[in-house]
């Protein structure tokens, strides 16, 4: 059923992904012992193997790509297709934690990193469009009332859904742009394009909760 409320797990785990991001990033960035600019500097370089207290960006990272995999497992009046590909983006999160990147600079990068972040991004910014309900006629409704559409989450209706994916891919083209550029502030885009993919999940899971009342 499209309009099938989300159960309260689900609202946790949802909620919890952007906490653990925007706290993790908060957190291990003033622990750093040398100056770190979060403006030009990755949410991955604070899970670095030579941060300080790398494990403060691993645990939180880890924990929001577990948190995604539960919301897309509690996510019922999605799609199928959108609550695999949602689960995918958690399951390569947990990746980018178990594949660090050498050094806070970023000195001779990671290749495993960077593919398992970029499955992360693409996953995340993509499942809103792959989880949209059609309407469709609710046949159980007695007859001489007429024929009723089910109601469908605003999250999971096609226009928001699709709005939404081409937002977050806008993101995550921004922040493609800014990787590598001189003086660019890499550290802006993605932590404005992470944080967007945390808290759509979230936004989703309320939907169906206000669509049951």
């Amino acid at each position: 059923m499209p309009n099938e409320a989300t159960p309260w797990w689900g609202v946790l785990s949802s909620a919890a992904a952007p906490t653990l991001l925007i706290g993790g990033w908060t957190v291990a960035a003033a622990r750093q012992e040398t100056r770190f600019d979060s403006l030009t500097q990755t949410i991955s370089a604070l899970a670095a193997l030579d941060a300080t207290d790398r494990w403060v960006m691993t645990a939180a990272l880890a924990g929001m790509g577990l948190s995604h995999v539960t919301t897309a497992l509690a996510l019922r009046g999605a799609a199928l297709p959108g609550r695999v590909v949602l689960a995918a983006g958690g399951v390569a999160t947990l990746l980018v934690a178990a594949l660090p990147l050498p050094t806070v600079l970023g000195d001779g990068g990671s290749t495993p990193h960077t593919v398992v972040a970029a499955i992360s991004f693409g996953a995340l910014a993509v499942w809103p469009a792959l989880a949209m309900r059609a309407n469709r006629t609710d046949n159980r409704i007695v007859r001489t009332t007429g024929p009723a559409k089910q109601k469908i989450p605003w999250g999971l209706r096609r226009t928001v859904a699709v709005a939404a994916t081409a937002v977050l891919l806008a993101g995550v083209g921004w922040f493609v742009s800014d990787l590598g550029q001189e003086g660019s502030q890499v550290g802006l885009s993605e932590r404005v394009t992470a944080g967007a993919q945390a808290l759509w999940p979230l936004a989703v899971v309320l939907s169906t909760r206000l669509a049951r009342r």
